[in-house]
């Protein structure tokens, strides 16, 4: 058992030091209206969640910008400023270009390169600034990352464009060399993928040129992707037989466990036999050999058992269909930890960290659903390609736990910024009273004192929000529009206006909505409030006591014996 317990320790050692990011991926043939969409949960324990906003901009020739580390703050260096910028909105432009990540770690001699300036977080941003399509931002992230070093350890990106959605992974060179090595799949239109902390790109048609302009191009490659692998050690092998991620992130326990879970929780939602992948999701790695520590992977190394990177949805995804899939908690599967002890009484489906813990020098782990406490903002973009760019990107930005909030329609062109979702209104460490992520954060917590009371009353109202939300859009679409053939700035300010108001208008709801759940669930309680009647200066509300569940009085009872036992008959 203590041998057990150290190969666990050496195989979370990687995977702890991740975020609990999370994309799913979906192509215009397999959603309901025809649009591209991804997802992004920020998941981060010390992220605050506000919404980033970049208008365009002109500049001139030699300027340049400063770059800051996404994560922490600190100051990289600079790089030279285009002489044109892009509005962005959250993790979408003007264009309706969205791009998502996850961080996947990788090899850790690969994950310093001294001298560096673009991290992961910069690239993001900057190439939202920068990029009108899905392989212009590649080419932009590529030409970032060579010519400036590439700061952080390995990560995959989710692209996505009104007609194209790509998924991109990609990992430094360490200090053997300036820059990265990558390769970015096309997902072939009518399948969906996702990704989440685990890089998935296994073998792939190696192109020696990538054909930027050819519209069946499937796959962009880094040209060193593979010779810089058996340059350094590596891989030892044929090309057709090298895997990206088994060579630059072998797959590990944490790597499926806590991540490649994900993306099998919202496969198995839209398709079937994903059933022969559970013991995979579950930490059950196969190989047809074990890797020998210091000597070159081979293609027997690689995992036997890893899931596909796409799949045919059995039917096509909705927009709110992704919004359930990122509230996912491995319900209707053994490790739904609503179900277990560490539920208590309220079957709460989530477990404070650490991640893993031991008992009798055992290790042991929670589990890492899709939906998280820990998550400072998420979204579900949608590319539309029947509309002009104007009008046709929208992001659904949501505040803290993707369970608890409400996505809220912001059209990727508006101008400005609500206030409540603005950068810079409020931090982690700093309270703001009209903060949407603090509001919304407010009602998470307090669901999670009785989550199986408090949670339904949220979810009610949540979807009562969305379906509001995404019957009135078409009803915007179709007033901007006709003001866009008249007038640009008009119709601008009609979608910034509304997107603005429908986010300030949610937060301050939501504020109202804790105080009710705060005033009806105070001290244990249920209360109701009552109409005062005639004559009457005041009147007590309706007041139950919900106690527990019959199970967990049952468990109580077993635990203490007699002890709490009443003496002398009922009472």
């Amino acid at each position: 058992m203590k041998k057990l317990a150290l190969i666990v320790v050496m195989l979370l050692a990687v995977g702890l030091n991740s975020e609990a990011c999370t994309n799913y991926l979906i192509t215009k043939g397999a959603s309901v209206d025809g649009s591209t969409m991804i997802s992004y949960a920020a998941d981060s324990h010390v992220l605050y969640g506000e919404l980033y906003h970049w208008p365009a901009a002109k500049y001139a020739p030699g300027t340049m910008v400063n770059i800051y580390e996404w994560d922490t703050g600190k100051h990289l260096g600079q790089i030279e400023q285009a002489l044109e910028t892009y509005n962005v909105t959250g993790n979408m432009n003007e264009f309706q270009l969205a791009i998502g990540e996850t961080t996947y770690g990788g090899r850790k001699e690969l994950a310093k390169q001294d001298g560096a300036i673009m991290d992961y977080g910069s690239l993001i941003y900057t190439t939202l600034q920068r990029a009108k399509t899905a392989r212009e931002a590649i080419k932009t992230i590529d030409y970032l990352m060579q010519t400036y070093g590439y700061y952080s350890s390995g990560e995959s990106f989710s692209i996505a464009d009104k007609n194209e959605v790509w998924i991109m992974e990609l990992i430094g060179k360490g200090n053997y060399e300036k820059g990265a090595v990558w390769v970015a799949m096309r997902i072939p239109d009518g399948y969906v993928s996702g990704h989440a902390n685990q890089a998935r790109i296994m073998t792939f048609d190696y192109q020696e040129e990538n054909k930027w302009d050819d519209p069946e191009a499937m796959v962009f490659n880094a040209k060193d992707v593979i010779s810089f692998a058996k340059d350094n050690g590596f891989y030892e092998g044929k090309d057709k037989d090298f895997a990206f991620s088994e060579v630059y992130a072998p797959v590990d326990f944490s790597g499926a466990r806590f991540c490649d879970i994900r993306v099998w929780s919202m496969f198995n939602k839209v398709t079937d036999g994903m059933d022969k992948y559970w013991e995979y999701a579950k930490g059950n790695i196969e190989h047809k050999e074990k890797a020998v520590k210091g000597k070159p992977l081979t293609k027997k190394n690689f995992a036997s058992n890893r899931m596909p990177l796409w799949v045919k949805p059995n039917e096509k995804v909705s927009v709110k269909d992704m919004m359930n899939f990122m509230r996912d908690h491995l319900e209707g599967t053994e490790l739904d930890m609503s179900k277990d002890f560490g539920a208590g009484p309220n079957a709460v489906p989530y477990r404070w960290r650490p991640l893993t813990w031991k008992v009798d020098g055992v290790q042991y782990c929670n589990e890492r659903a899709t939906a998280t406490q820990q998550t400072a903002f998420s979204f579900v973009s949608q590319s539309r390609d029947w509309l002009p760019d104007e009008i046709g990107g929208i992001i659904w930005w949501g505040l803290d736990d993707a369970s608890s909030t409400v996505y809220t329609p912001l059209y990727s062109s508006m101008t400005r910024a609500p206030k409540t979702f603005a950068q810079g209104n409020g931090a982690l460490m700093e309270w703001s009273d009209n903060s949407a992520f603090w509001v919304f954060s407010q009602v998470a917590n307090y669901a999670y004192t009785r989550y199986n009371l408090i949670h339904p009353e949220v979810e009610k109202l949540q979807s009562k929000f969305e379906a509001h939300f995404i019957k009135t859009v078409p009803a915007i679409d179709a007033a901007a529009l006709k003001v866009l053939e008249q007038d640009r700035e008009l119709a601008l300010h009609i979608l910034t206006s509304y997107s603005v108001d429908v986010a300030d208008n949610l937060t301050m709801k939501w504020k109202k909505f804790y105080q009710y759940l705060f005033m009806k669930y105070h001290d244990g309680n249920m209360r109701i409030k009552k109409e005062v009647p005639e004559g009457y200066k005041y009147v007590n509300p309706d007041i139950s006591y919900p106690g527990y569940s019959k199970e967990f009085y049952e468990k109580l009872v077993k635990e203490t014996g007699d002890k709490l036992k009443v003496v002398g008959g009922d009472h």
